[in-house]
């Protein structure tokens, strides 16, 4: 009888950890993060069967496939379902000095190729490491998958003497988006507070902080200067919704 390469083996059990997960995320009611891990640990189980030689096994590991894909089918109605009826709601809280919050991590599964428009509200890029978030966030957006086109700021004027240079830095982004073919509206607004995110996919983020969440980083060269994953967080939460009709600053 052939036995399971040690490759086999380490793939089987890689697939049965992001399962076990899915399934506690299920079981808590944490469909959107119990559907990716479904997913993902679908494929990796695919690609388990195709190294089976054995019969018996390729007939458990089809019945298993069956069953996880199953389940990741009815969440994911579940989920359009939520969405259509604007009920759609994930909180996500961001701990005192937590890590591992970049904008890519908080966005990824909310950024296809459908994603052309972006609207932020946000009354606090005016500062130095402000404008960065502002540009790390802009430079998220033209990664691929998404086909952006277009991003809406709405933001408030910086009336102390920072003026020149929030004004010189959005422009310069605004220069630098359309080399690339992404166009950048600035509009201001003194009475702003609100800070929200939209897609034109109808996906709603709202945070605590906007996009300035991050610690400053204990100096130049240390862990979580360039990599936002490594950098320690102010605490804030974050609530996402979904909604049919995305409204337009």
């Amino acid at each position: 009888m052939a036995q399971p390469s040690p490759g086999q083996d380490a793939d089987s059990t890689a697939a049965v950890a992001v399962l076990k997960r899915a399934v506690e995320l299920d079981a808590e009611s944490r469909f959107q993060q119990a559907l990716v891990c479904y997913q993902e640990g679908i494929d990796m189980l695919l690609q388990v069967l195709k190294g089976t030689k054995n019969a018996s096994k390729r007939c458990v590991l089809r019945t298993k496939i069956s069953d996880y894909m199953d389940r990741a089918e009815n969440i994911k109605k579940y989920l359009d379902q939520e969405k259509e009826d604007g009920k759609y709601h994930k909180q996500i809280k961001i701990e005192e000095n937590a890590t591992g919050f970049s904008y890519e991590s908080l966005f990824k599964e909310y950024l296809h190729e459908t994603v052309t428009e972006v609207w932020i509200e946000d009354p606090y890029i005016r500062q130095t490491h402000q404008l960065y978030n502002f540009l790390r966030f802009c430079e998220m957006l033209l990664k691929k998958p998404c086909k952006i086109r277009t991003i809406h700021l709405l933001t408030s004027v910086d009336e102390g003497f920072g003026s020149a240079q929030q004004s010189s830095g959005l422009e310069e982004i605004r220069q630098s988006l359309r080399s690339h073919g992404v166009l950048l509206e600035v509009n201001f607004s003194s009475s702003i507070h609100d800070r929200e995110i939209r897609f034109n996919t109808g996906w709603m983020f709202k945070i605590g902080r906007g996009l300035d969440y991050f610690k400053r980083p204990q100096g130049r060269f240390s862990l979580g200067y360039c990599d936002l994953d490594l950098r320690p967080c102010h605490e804030t939460t974050v609530d996402i919704f979904h909604n049919k009709h995305t409204k337009k600053i």
